[in-house]
Order: C-alpha cells, then sequence, then structure tokens
C-alpha cells in the first residue's frame, strides 16, 4: 500500500484517505509518497480509454486503500457532463506545439479538474473512517482555486469551505465568480494582503492553538494543493494529453515529449514531474513564470529567496513569492531527508530564504527549464497567437507559451511540446482586450462583452451571467486578524 509521509517528519505516515482527510500534515509538511518508483503506470495500456477511466487507474493506483468501485465512482461522478467538452481536458493544434485546455470546467480554469474530485475523494474517505465531525476545508486563493472550490464543495454534507482571497490582485471577473457563490456551507473573505499572506494563515491554522482550542468534532483540511487530494488527480492529464498525441499520430509510444506549465505554487508541474516518475516520457518541464520569478532565479541558481519586490500582474494566478509544492519535490529529490527540508523551511521563514545542496540543484535540472516573461512580451504573446493562429489565450497561457519559446530557441529542442493552457482568455477580459485592440475598458465585465464582440468567441456560460448574480460575500480582514478570524469560524462550525 502506498503511504503518505510528511515533508517534515518521515516517520508521520498515513494511508492516502487518511491523507486527503488532514490536508496538510500537523507539524506543517505536506504528505508525499513514499515510494512512487514502486509504481509503474505504461501510457500504452491506457491508449484506448477514455479520461474518466485513465483517471481511475492512475488516482486508483496512488491512492489504492480506496476500493476499485469508489475510484470509479469518484472519477465518473467528477468527469461529466459539468465539462462542455468531453474530452474534459481538449488537445487544441496550434503551429509551434499544441495547448492542452483545461478549462473547460464548471469554473473555467484548470483547478476544476481536481476540485471536482476532491470533494468525492473527501466524503468518500469520511465514510470509510465512519467520522461525525465536519470537515472544515480552509483554502488560499491567488484568484482561480477559490472559484472551483467552492463550486466543487458547494452543499456537500458535513464539509464548510472558506476562502480567502487577496483583496487586491485577482481579476474582477475572479472576484465576482467568488463573491457570488452558492452553498450553505461556504464563506468568502477578502484579505488585505497577497496570496503568499492567505497561503500563510491557512498553514498556520492547522498547528495554531488559538483555532485548535476552537474547534470541538470540526477537523481542518484544504483544498490548495497542499492537500495530496488536489494534486494527484492533476497528474492524469498529463497523461491524457500524451495518449492523445499517440492516438493521433503525432508521435510514437515511448518517444519524450516536452511540457510547457505556467505555475506559481509549483503544483501543476509537480503533477508533470510525478507523471514521469511513474512512467510517462517527459522529456523537459518548463516552468513558466511572470515577474514575480522566484522560481525562475531558483531553478537556475539553486537559491530560493523571497527578500524582493511583489509585483501584480496581468497573471494574479501566479503571483506569489513562496512556493509550497516545491518542498515536495525537495523531499523527493533528497531521498526524504525530513531534517534537510526542516532546516530549509525554518530558513525561509526567519531568512526568506535557502540554497539546496549542489546534488540536489543538479537532480533539478535534469528534467526542468526555466523563463519568465515581462507584462510587454505576455501582451505581444496574446496578440501574436490570435492574430496568426486565430486561438484566444489568457494571460498564464501567454506566459507559458513564451516561456516555450525561449526554451527552444536557448536549446535548440525541437521535441513535441505540449502547453498547458489553464484559464478561458474570458476571466481576464480587461487585459486580453488591451492586449488585442490597444483599448483600455477599466470595466472588466463591459470588456468581456467588447472581447467576444472582437473575437466572436463565445464568454463561457459560468461567466456570461455572472453580472446578474447577488454578490454574498463582501468581508474584508487585516492578515493580523486571520487566525482569530479563522477561530472564530471554528467555533460557528463546532458542535459537542
Amino acid at each position: 500500500m502506498v503511504r503518505y509521509v510528511s515533508t517534515r517528519n518521515r516517520n508521520l505516515s498515513l494511508p492516502a484517505h487518511e491523507a486527503v482527510i488532514s490536508g496538510l500534515a500537523p507539524d506543517g509538511g505536506l504528505f508525499t509518497p513514499d515510494a512512487v518508483d514502486r509504481i509503474h503506470i505504461d501510457p500504452a495500456d491506457l491508449l484506448k480509454c477514455t479520461y474518466q477511466q485513465q483517471a481511475a487507474a492512475i488516482i486508483g493506483a496512488l491512492f489504492d486503500d480506496y476500493s476499485e468501485e469508489q475510484i470509479r465512482n469518484c472519477t465518473e461522478g467528477a468527469y461529466d457532463s459539468k465539462f462542455a467538452s468531453e474530452d474534459i481536458v481538449p488537445l487544441r493544434p496550434f503551429r509551434d506545439g499544441w495547448l492542452m485546455e483545461l478549462w473547460h470546467g464548471p469554473t473555467s480554469a484548470f483547478k476544476d479538474v481536481a476540485l471536482t474530485i476532491l470533494p468525492r475523494l473527501l466524503s468518500t474517505a469520511y465514510q470509510m473512517d465512519g467520522r461525525d465531525d465536519t470537515i472544515a476545508i480552509l483554502t488560499a486563493t491567488s484568484g482561480d482555486t477559490g472559484k472551483a472550490a467552492l463550486s466543487g464543495f458547494a452543499d456537500v454534507p458535513d464539509t464548510a469551505i472558506t476562502v480567502f482571497y487577496p483583496e487586491v490582485g485577482v481579476s474582477e471577473i475572479q472576484r465576482l465568480q467568488m463573491q457570488t457563490s452558492p452553498g450553505n456551507n461556504v464563506e468568502v473573505i477578502a484579505v488585505k494582503g497577497n496570496f503568499d499572506d492567505c497561503q500563510r494563515m491557512v498553514k498556520e491554522a492547522v498547528s495554531s492553538p488559538l483555532v485548535r482550542d476552537a474547534c470541538r468534532h470540526v477537523t481542518i483540511s484544504s483544498a490548495n494543493s497542499i492537500n495530496i487530494g488536489r494534486l494527484v488527480p492533476q497528474i492524469v492529464y498529463y497523461y491524457h494529453a500524451y495518449t492523445e498525441l499517440v492516438n493521433s499520430g503525432a508521435v510514437r509510444c515511448g518517444d519524450r515529449i516536452n511540457f510547457s506549465v505556467p505555475t506559481g505554487n509549483f503544483g501543476d508541474i509537480l503533477a508533470g514531474w510525478l507523471a514521469a516518475c511513474l512512467g510517462l516520457p517527459v522529456g523537459r518541464l518548463i516552468c513558466a513564470s511572470n515577474r514575480n520569478n522566484v522560481l525562475t532565479d531558483f531553478i537556475r541558481t539553486g537559491t530560493y529567496d523571497v527578500n524582493r519586490d511583489f509585483h501584480t500582474t496581468m497573471s494574479p494566478s501566479m503571483d506569489i513569492l513562496i512556493s509550497s509544492n516545491l518542498e515536495r519535490l525537495l523531499f523527493m529529490l533528497s531521498s526524504q531527508d525530513d531534517t534537510l527540508i526542516r532546516d530549509l523551511m525554518e530558513k525561509l521563514k526567519t531568512e526568506g530564504t535557502y540554497t539546496v545542496p549542489e546534488e540536489i540543484h543538479a537532480k533539478i535540472g535534469e528534467m526542468f527549464s526555466a523563463y519568465w516573461t515581462n507584462e510587454d512580451e505576455c501582451a505581444e504573446t496574446i496578440r501574436t497567437v490570435y492574430e496568426r493562429d486565430g486561438i484566444l489565450i489568457d494571460p498564464h497561457t501567454a506566459v507559458a507559451l513564451h516561456a516555450m519559446y525561449s526554451y527552444q530557441e536557448e536549446s535548440g529542442d525541437t521535441r513535441p511540446c505540449v502547453v498547458l493552457s489553464t484559464a478561458s482568455a474570458y476571466k481576464f477580459s480587461r487585459d486580453v482586450y488591451r492586449s488585442l485592440s490597444g483599448s483600455n475598458e477599466p470595466d472588466d465585465l463591459k470588456a468581456m462583452q467588447k472581447l467576444q464582440e472582437l473575437t466572436g468567441e463565445a464568454v463561457p456560460e459560468n461567466l456570461a451571467h455572472l453580472h446578474e448574480l447577488p454578490v454574498r460575500f463582501t468581508k474584508s480582514i487585516a492578515v493580523s486578524d486571520g487566525l482569530e478570524t479563522i477561530a472564530r469560524r471554528m467555533k460557528e462550525l463546532s458542535h459537542d
């Protein structure tokens, strides 16, 4: 059986369903599979499978304490008509490669792929243990995770979800998606800070005596990618893209391909690395960042340093300086050296920087390359791809495309490359419209309409009527009030 161990104490070990419930380890570590090298998943065995069948095979192999029937029920329930495409994550060819469109789910962002199944995995785990407590989902978002989590957990029995987002930095569309969320078990709170502040609050809540004392028959969990139940389902679409290319004749089974991934919290690209560990023929993983290029610098130098300016950009889901999932990669590459990880994370907390041993940095360089894109380059890429290929992309996808071109120019690598397209352009209509037209429309909803008129491309159904929904959540707090706010929420959910 695959066990999940804390990155900061490898003796703390849980089966998959308990790790999904816990979300974050009590010592602040992240639950990580103890030995992915024991599992081999050959893409050749998945060539004739649907997305749902591929998901069941891959998630079932890693979460092997769930029964086959439980996993099948979770995958079939998650990946259904909620997605606008029967392929779930369709692969779209363009002149220089393929876009893996991950945004056809209920909130038009890639987070839907994992956050439609996480509530089902969590509810199943709850039933397996015969629990009678309330599972309180605490989630930090830089824009897209929040709405996807709210959508996934709305009115799910025995759960309650609270989402924290930066008051300044998310797009108007993202903010409205969260503020208008339905569900009797949801709460949305703006924070006068950035995503890192929101994420720190959620992490600290797990070990906070103030919060812990407020929990009576309440268990705290998370819907962020710090929860292994969020991360594992993301492995599936890497396999799916590969099998689609093999089935179409674009590559031969066994040939390596590259992926370019826009990432801030390092979860999406870590899923690609895990796919490679399981047997997917991956050549390079191109880590694409915006001006908040802490990951680019780390992958190139081995030094992680958050002592830098924080930038608010047109790709807000990547406006992150502390990339939590990097801790999992370092743990696995160091042969589960939890002493090293504790030391590095303590340095990050107290000094804002750390440097990994040279042998670990060398291992990272065996598969990862890193590039960053400024705002002008992002806008130019949006405009070029639309004018040349007739394809409308969002800023995060543009960052990944620009990184792919930079990597290819620098390396000369001509292997096929799949670019992860992580959100609908209409979630960032103001910036996309300005990039295409050169005109500024400060109102996001008006910009959405103008963008549709300019391109003739339909607005996704879940966004088209957003302006008609009532705003339910307007609460805003200071960062310093975070733990007290969470404790108050836990008291509201507690029962004896």
